[in-house]
């Protein structure tokens, strides 16, 4: 018998009209033949009026019970989503967290599940019940209660998902399924058909609030099939799958975290360890740097900027300035008053000039670019926040991402092959948000430029990239970083037989770029990648790379991050033997 996991969101059950709807879609399901199992969130905003009774009583509630409390919400839900199921003529039974067999770790407010112990939804499923399971929630190793973080119960549902062997993972919302952006930000929007793993969750992790980017990392690990649909129609929304909808096309969406906090170290020794001793700092508290840029430097020194969501500003640049005199850097300045955009795409990977496009979009609006941070499907600009809808509008529009694309055509799976996958990630769900790398890789073959006193004005990156392009140059990695007196400062590579070429233009550039400078190059270097799900939210995985070539002596000279890719530079006769000692550290999370 089939077995369908159905999530119903806050607002899909914050009534008990909506209650009864719901309900009546999971009977539906059931009265088809399938075992269902329900994941239900706390109702309407039950959750933030939790919040804010904790917080009459005290400005820093101690985390334990702060997740004793917000548990409550879904609770509520459950039991009254049985009472539903009952009053209509079928059989349900509400579980907690714990009920279920939800094992996590101990990080209150953030916790990570290890294991679900399926015996107990197993029986109630096959003794004829709709099982209600409370989201967002576990116990840790002690029983304590502990909570997923906010959208914790897409986490849960996809998990359960994973572990029951589920056919489908329905997310209901609502809206009525994924857009290429924001539809309440951009009217244009259009809702996609279908999105790879890949895409959703570097979508989820750029400002895309549809669904949690924990929940897309346990999709993709586990290979189930999640279709996100609104909880007020029976049409159908957006399955998110392996395959992306098109790859004609370079990219499939954008998106804009509007609260960010941009934080810049300036003045660290450019030694090894430096970056690794930084942000070793900013893990130990449990923060999840979004952007990452490190610029080479010049006189030994380098500067290192990185974003958080402004609400951990505050502990970030305690954590940093806690380790001043140790890491002996000049000065760490902040500003929380700017927003992520992002663009996104499988499409990109094999079509030249798209960061100009996006650069220039956003020159010809006049808004002006604060950092860059390339990947091999995200392009990731920080802008100041008063900027960032106009932005997010002025690139939707450009890339047309209102327009119906050719849809890719899904080759057919080998039955048994697909079945013998499935059992082998069923046999690793012990341990189930344990980091995935699904590969290292070496590209020792590029070139680095740094540019300097870059004047901080709108469209100057895309001149530059126009003059690199118009000549030939391939780029590949991008960072832009804050350099001093407010000056921007830009580091990329290219193919090493380019350097030459990029190094002419750059020497000979015209108008407002005549006066920048080459702070540094390299003819040669060596790029290595960690391709992975979940890199950012593991916020262990950037300390590791460092702290591995730190202690072989290696200097880091340029470092970006995304959700599924982590890429750091190296010089050139390094290069293999920092694959190596990168692929050893992380030779257990190797799938």
């Amino acid at each position: 018998m089939s077995i369908i996991v159905q999530k119903f969101g806050g607002t899909s059950v914050e009534n008990s009209k909506k209650i009864l709807a719901a309900a009546r879609k999971a009977i539906r399901a059931h009265k088809n033949g399938n075992q269902v199992v329900m994941v239900v969130s706390a109702m309407g905003q039950n959750t933030d009026i939790l919040i804010d009774l904790a917080k009459q009583i005290t400005d820093e509630p101690p985390a334990r019970e702060m997740d004793m409390l917000l548990s409550t919400g879904e609770q509520v839900s459950v039991a009254l989503m049985a009472m539903a199921i009952d009053t209509l003529g079928y059989k349900a039974v509400s579980m907690t967290g714990a009920q279920i067999g939800i094992k996590t770790d101990n990080t209150h407010g953030k916790a990570r599940i290890q294991k679900i112990d399926a015996k107990r939804l197993h029986e109630a499923l096959d003794a004829g019940y709709i099982v209600i399971a409370a989201g967002f929630q576990g116990v840790d190793d002690e029983n304590n209660i502990t909570t997923l973080g906010r959208g914790g119960s897409d986490t849960t549902a996809v998990a359960l998902a994973a572990v029951l062997n589920a056919d489908a993972c329905e997310i209901y919302t609502d809206v009525d399924g994924v857009y290429t952006t924001d539809p309440r930000m951009v009217p244009d929007a259009r809702r996609v058909k279908r999105i790879s793993y890949d895409e959703m969750l570097e979508l989820a992790s750029a400002g895309a609030g549809i669904m949690h980017n924990r929940a897309i990392e346990f999709a993709r690990n586990y290979d189930v099939p999640v279709h996100v649909r609104a909880s007020y129609s029976d049409e159908p929304g957006t399955l998110i799958i392996a395959e992306p909808e098109t790859l004609d096309r370079p990219v499939c969406g954008c998106a804009c975290v509007k609260n960010e906090a941009r934080i810049t170290v300036r003045g660290i020794p450019d030694k090894p360890g430096a970056a690794n001793m930084l942000f070793k700092a900013i893990s130990d508290q449990k923060i999840a740097v979004d952007m990452v840029v490190q610029s080479k430097g010049n006189d030994g020194m380098a500067d290192i900027s990185f974003t958080v969501p402004r609400e951990e500003c505050a502990a970030a640049l305690r954590a940093v300035n806690k380790i001043k005199d140790q890491l002996g850097f000049d000065c760490c300045t902040h500003d929380d008053e700017v927003s992520m955009v992002s663009i996104v795409g499988k499409g990109m990977v094999d079509q030249p000039g798209v960061a100009q496009k996006m650069f220039q979009t956003l020159g010809d609006k006049g808004i002006n670019i604060l950092m860059i941070s390339t990947s091999e499907i995200k392009i990731s600009v920080l802008c100041p926040q008063d900027k960032a809808i106009e932005a997010l509008r002025a690139i939707h529009d450009a890339f047309e991402l209102d327009k119906e694309p050719t849809l890719l055509d899904i080759p057919e799976k080998q039955a048994d092959k697909q079945e013998v996958d499935k059992v082998s990630m069923i046999n690793r769900l012990h341990g189930m948000e344990d980091l995935f790398i699904d590969k290292i890789e070496l590209d020792d073959i590029q070139g680095r430029i740094t540019i300097e006193n870059i004047p901080d004005r709108a469209g100057l990156s895309c001149q530059l990239f126009k003059q690199l392009a118009d000549a030939g140059v391939n780029i590949d990695m991008i960072v832009q970083s804050q350099g001093k007196d407010d000056m921007a400062k830009i580091s990329f590579t290219m193919p090493q037989v380019q350097f030459n070429l990029a190094m002419t233009v750059c020497k000979n550039l015209p108008g407002d770029l005549a006066q920048t400078s080459i702070a540094n190059s390299c003819s040669q270097v060596a790029k290595l990648t960690v391709f992975g799900t979940g890199l950012k939210s593991h916020t262990n995985v950037a300390v590791r790379v460092l702290q591995c070539l730190a202690e072989a002596g290696m200097n880091v000279g340029m470092i970006n991050t995304s959700e599924a890719t982590f890429n750091v530079t190296v010089p050139a006769e390094f290069g293999e033997k920092a694959l190596k000692l990168i692929k050893e550290e992380f030779a257990a999370e190797i799938c």
